[in-house]
């Protein structure tokens, strides 16, 4: 999946992917309202007000789309004082969002160095970011959990075989009770990700956005996990997402336990809840699209915001767990 995605010649998000959109592979929800857009930035304005920072970063900003509409919904006078940062490792999308920012952001190729340049105070946020991170995938079987690998025939045709038993990643998945048989996948190389950056941050608010559940709903009806495939808006499933490798895009759900668990040395969790929350308030009685995006049967139920702000700092909310859909597909 990383060779897939990030390969420097011929991973998707690294050459091939051409846009976000109607003439792209998959559309994100800034894509189709501007209910997003106007609940980060009030959700930006307040965390950069209490927290002090001036530095606001978007991780993953895909075209620029919802980096340069937050930006314009800040109030003025948080948006006169406020430097935008964006992290993206794409040349493809860095490109793209240069000719829709100009001069109003920085650019930082990884997390590390955008904070780095904020001196560890910052407000962060993030819109389809996690499932894009490689997944490792694993299968339970008779004798227990076993990773699945992919092989090639002598036809140079992939399929899925199972690897030696081998020490598991940390994950809450694993815990749980599950039928033989069921896949899962673990974003393991996200968890070393925040590695990489969390232990440097000093002050700020984090909002994570993104598609999946808690890990006791994760897999409900799913005994083949959620690792898929997007390529010309059609979703791919089974053996269709190796049919393409480096010419779609590959997701997968992410487990929110996950994220809260691992991410805990550094960050508290201030609350966690539907995308429909977030976005009620902002959102018009009389546009379709925002009425799918608070539908909690589609994206309102099954996206989730994760808002944390660095450990030791009270969070401004109590944490909270609402529930959690059981359908989710990228928009």
């Amino acid at each position: 999946m990383a060779r897939a995605l990030h390969d420097p010649v011929h991973g998707y998000y690294a050459q091939r992917i051409a846009g976000i959109g109607r003439r792209g592979d998959f559309t994100t929800a800034p894509m189709l309202s501007a209910a997003p857009a106007r609940a980060i930035a009030a959700w930006a304005a307040s965390a950069l007000r209490e927290s002090g920072c001036r530095d606001l970063i978007e991780i993953g900003p895909g075209d620029g789309t919802l980096a340069a509409a937050v930006l314009r919904h800040l109030p003025w006078q948080v948006r006169w004082r406020t430097r935008l940062h964006l992290v993206e490792s794409s040349p493809v999308l860095t490109e793209l969002q240069q000719q829709r920012l100009g001069r109003r952001a920085r650019w930082h190729p990884s997390m590390p160095a955008a904070l780095a340049a904020c001196s560890g105070r910052a407000v962060a946020f993030s819109n389809e970011l996690v499932d894009a991170f490689p997944v490792r995938r694993f299968q339970l079987t008779a004798a227990g959990w076993r990773e699945l690998a992919v092989a090639f025939d002598a036809n140079h045709r992939p399929h899925e075989c199972l690897l030696p038993v081998a020490p598991l990643p940390p994950s809450s998945s694993f815990s749980l009770p599950h039928p033989v048989g069921q896949s899962i996948e673990v974003h393991d190389s996200y968890r070393v990700w925040l590695g990489t950056w969390l232990p440097s941050w000093q002050a700020g608010r984090w909002l994570t956005i993104d598609y999946g559940a808690g890990a006791a709903d994760l897999y409900h009806r799913r005994p083949r996990g959620t690792l898929r495939a997007y390529l010309f808006q059609q979703r791919l499933e089974g053996a269709a997402i190796y049919d393409h490798p480096g010419r779609q895009d590959l997701t997968a759900d992410v487990n929110f336990t996950d994220l809260t668990e691992w991410s805990a040395p550094w960050a508290a969790t201030a609350s966690l809840r539907p995308m429909r929350d977030l976005l009620q308030p902002f959102t018009d009685p009389a546009s379709p699209a925002d009425h799918a995006l608070l539908d909690p049967l589609g994206a309102g139920g099954a996206f989730l915001v994760l808002d944390q702000v660095p450990a030791g700092t009270a969070p401004a909310q109590p944490a909270s767990r609402s529930p959690i859909g059981k359908q989710a597909s990228r928009l």
